[in-house]
């Protein structure tokens, strides 16, 4: 792996350009931030996941300052967008941590090439879309976010409104993918990485027995269910607890 300090720039990849930050020095530890979401979500965990590892946090496809000319995102094309930005930066093996569809586009890269992730956190994940969760994405147009959740995202993505719009409108066509995000429990069960599942027992999108069915599939997985948590519950007072408990499973110092 080439030796990088601190430095945030862009790749042209996948005919796309995609923005990165990388930060710290040591083994690479690969950040991914949810769906409509952006790298600067983990800002908040730098300090700490940043100690011992070299972090590399992608904005993904059409997400931050990243773009997306073809106006279509599938977790499995998010997947090969990471896999060449870490061929960019020459980097084989890995760990990751993902959140939502973060964790969506670490299932595809943990089953289309399963020897290059030593060990990956999956939060808020699911193997494919329940129908709680197609009900969320009806809702997600444009029309009906509120002027806070437009400023936020505004706060994230560099591209301007039509780049939110874009997100919102694809978020919304998840309710009608059946095929990106359909890993069976025998797929799931190729994965070689060592996996720790953090999913909220009040996950509005996906109910805690998503979590059970991934846990039942993937061979060397571990499950922390939060209680009372709801969708990405390792942010604010949660974080502390997030940090400590994946930094140790991420040294290697759980059993089997």
């Amino acid at each position: 792996m080439k030796d990088h300090s601190t430095r945030k720039q862009t790749e042209a990849i996948n005919e796309m350009e995609m923005y990165y930050e990388l930060h710290g020095a040591g083994d690479p530890l690969v950040l991914l931030h949810g769906f409509t979401g952006s790298g600067s979500n983990w800002e908040p965990f730098i300090g700490d996941l940043g100690k011992e590892r070299q972090l590399i946090i992608p904005d993904l496809r059409g997400h931050g300052r990243s773009t997306n000319p073809s106006n279509v995102f599938t977790f499995r094309q998010s997947a090969l967008d990471v896999f060449a930005l870490l061929d960019r930066l020459d980097i084989e093996r890995f760990n990751a941590i993902g959140v939502s569809g973060g964790a969506k586009t670490l299932l595809h890269m943990a089953t289309q090439q399963p020897g290059r992730i030593e060990a990956m956190v999956l939060i808020s994940a699911a193997p494919y879309f329940p129908e709680q969760a197609r009900a969320i994405m009806r809702q997600m147009t444009p029309e009906s976010r509120s002027e806070e959740e437009w400023q936020m995202m505004r706060q994230w993505h560099k591209h301007g409104d039509e780049q939110i719009r874009a997100l919102w409108l694809q978020g919304n066509g998840f309710k009608d993918s059946y095929d990106d995000m359909n890993f069976t429990a025998p797929y799931l069960s190729t994965i070689t990485a060592r996996t720790l599942i953090v999913h909220g027992d009040r996950d509005p999108f996906y109910p805690a027995g998503i979590a059970m069915e991934m846990y039942a599939a993937i061979p060397r997985s571990y499950l922390w269910m939060v209680p009372n948590g709801g969708h990405g519950p390792i942010f604010g007072e949660l974080k502390a607890g997030f940090v400590e408990t994946a930094s140790a499973f991420l040294r290697g110092e759980w059993e089997l």
